[in-house]
């Protein structure tokens, strides 16, 4: 049977979309398991590019999965393991709000860290509510670290040609809380009619609405819509990559007494010099490290048992099914 080369653009319960030019076909898994693929809760995500070979009229199964150049990753705690969420972008957009749910800069520490290889974007939605001035430090550092970074509406349309320019030519995946708007931004960006909702008012929370990732073909870019979450956890491997993705911590870590520092309870830590003096904000580091305290719930054979915290941070995952 011929073989054929698709862009996966949707997944729902292990069925995927998959463009091949202008052809569009429904596939499943061949065999239901794909042989390159181990330890990961899903072997394919939209973004793959993957073969496949047509089984019917507008069907197929996929034989393969392509090399990715990049991923964004979480841990499953349901599923004990990795969970890629796309793949294959040219950038993640984190996006917050100002309040309902209230600005969490935590939850973007951990987006980042969830980034594989791909650069990240924060928009700060609902722009017409105004930040604390403590709110409005914390979102500023991210651009003095380098990340870029825009305040909109999607109420009233603010700054909204400003992102469309940014996000010009490229393909990238929208992530976010539930309730930060996301999918209504969406809609004024691009003119589509994806499902919305309100925030719950007894926990000032999102409710659920997208439970699956797709993406949208826009006039001037491509945009993954993928499905809102109340919390992320970072995804389980080698806890320097967490390291990796604080910039702050890069050129201190050079001065560090020990190679590979963790920046945790390692003696003559530069990193740590620095967040006692004030030159690293403290809260970014206690983020961090929340983070390496979660890799307890499944630390790999390899790190000693002193890098391991006692402490298990605890999620509160998507009680909806959530297919990737």
């Amino acid at each position: 049977m011929e073989q054929h080369i698709g862009l996966v653009t949707r997944g729902i319960n292990n069925i995927y979309s998959v463009s091949e030019n202008e052809n569009r076909y429904l596939c499943r898994i061949k065999g239901k398991q794909l042989t390159s693929v181990v330890g990961e809760y899903n072997p394919i995500a939209v973004g793959d590019m993957v073969a496949f070979v047509v089984s019917g009229t507008n069907e197929g199964l996929i034989t393969d999965r392509l090399d990715r150049k990049n991923s964004f990753q979480r841990w499953n705690i349901k599923g004990q393991c990795n969970q890629t969420v796309v793949a294959n972008m040219d950038m993640i957009v984190c996006v917050c709000s100002a309040d309902t749910p209230p600005f969490r800069p935590r939850f973007i520490d951990r987006v980042i860290a969830c980034c594989q290889e791909v650069p990240v974007m924060l928009v700060m939605n609902k722009n017409d509510i105004m930040l604390t001035e403590d709110e409005f430090e914390r979102f500023a550092l991210y651009k003095k670290l380098g990340y870029p970074i825009i305040g909109v509406s999607a109420k009233t349309g603010e700054n909204l040609e400003d992102l469309n320019r940014m996000l010009a030519g490229k393909t990238v995946a929208f992530v976010g809380q539930s309730g930060v708007g996301k999918s209504t931004l969406i809609n004024r960006l691009l003119s589509t009619e994806q499902k919305t909702n309100e925030v719950s008012a007894k926990y000032n929370r999102g409710k659920h609405t997208t439970n699956y990732s797709l993406m949208i073909e826009g006039p001037d870019y491509i945009l993954v819509d993928t499905p809102g979450v109340r919390e992320i956890l970072v995804p389980h491997g080698d806890p320097h990559r967490i390291a990796e993705s604080f910039p702050e911590f890069r050129e201190p870590s050079k001065e560090c007494s020990y190679d590979h520092c963790l920046h945790n309870d390692e003696p003559d830590c530069k990193v740590k010099l620095l967040v006692e003096q004030g030159k690293i904000h403290s809260d970014r580091y206690d983020s961090y490290l929340r983070m390496l305290a979660s890799l307890d719930t499944k630390a790999p054979e390899w790190m000693g048992k002193s890098q391991q915290s006692n402490t298990r941070y605890k999620s509160m995952e998507n009680d909806e099914q959530e297919e990737y």
